[in-house]
């Protein structure tokens, strides 16, 4: 199998183009000092991941600001420290605010030049709106949560996916999804027959951070540690 035998690629959003980490940190570092909550960063994202997974399987037609602040407050929770109406607030309406990772617009635009490219992302429209400006308009089309009425990882979303790719005329097979999450992506994206290519950005870091551990093995049909490696892979495959 070759990356030059697909026509289109999906991709997840945050956590492999958006680096959603360092953008919840910002509010969770915030509120755990004002607060004086005694953990590390990596701590509260841990903490973090599993409660915003919870939230999205309990309301999957909550749109994602809802979740974000229901998290945020099942966190104060957790660590049995008061949550404001406005520090879950700081987290619901941060999503426009968090960073790109410094490679992601420039590979989406090479890989943009070779294969249509789909978003399907944990999120919904408006936070998204503010996350495109970050990226390019480079998308073929975009399904989001609020778009399925539910959340990764669901398989109604690669449903949609699915249904999407059917649509647009893109042959079985030829589709390949690109996450860095094994839960919410690759774990589903293979039940429904797709190969997928893991973007392993905390590589270089332990544990799983604010995404939670997959509830089976996954095994990508490729793996690189960023978007600027798996946009060379194509380009070399193509010439």
């Amino acid at each position: 199998m070759n990356l030059n035998e697909f026509d289109a690629l999906s991709f997840d959003c945050y956590g492999t183009l958006i680096d959603w980490e360092a953008g919840i940190t910002v509010i969770l570092r915030r509120w755990a000092d004002n607060r004086g909550v005694r953990a590390s960063d990596e701590e509260l994202l841990q903490a973090y991941g599993g409660l915003e997974a919870n939230a999205e399987a309990a309301h999957p037609t909550d749109l994602y600001p809802d979740i974000l602040a229901r998290a945020m407050r099942d966190l104060g929770q957790r660590f049995d420290a008061p949550v404001s109406g406005a520090e879950a607030q700081a987290l619901a309406t941060s999503v426009p605010d968090w960073p790109a990772f410094d490679d992601s617009a420039e590979a989406l635009a090479r890989l943009a030049s070779r294969y249509r490219l789909i978003v399907l992302s944990n999120v919904d429209r408006q936070s998204f709106a503010g996350s495109i400006r970050r990226l390019g308009d480079v998308f073929t089309s975009v399904i989001t949560a609020q778009d399925v009425g539910a959340y990764k990882p669901s398989p109604r979303n690669f449903a949609a996916l699915d249904e999407e790719r059917r649509r647009l005329g893109i042959g079985t097979g030829k589709l390949l999804h690109v996450a860095q999450s094994l839960f919410h992506d690759h774990v589903p994206a293979q039940a429904a027959g797709l190969c997928t290519v893991w973007i392993n950005r905390r590589h270089a870091t332990p544990g799983w951070g604010a995404t939670p551990a997959p509830p089976v093995e996954a095994t990508p049909t490729w793996t690189f540690t960023s978007m600027a490696a798996f946009a060379d892979a194509c380009d070399a495959a193509a010439s």
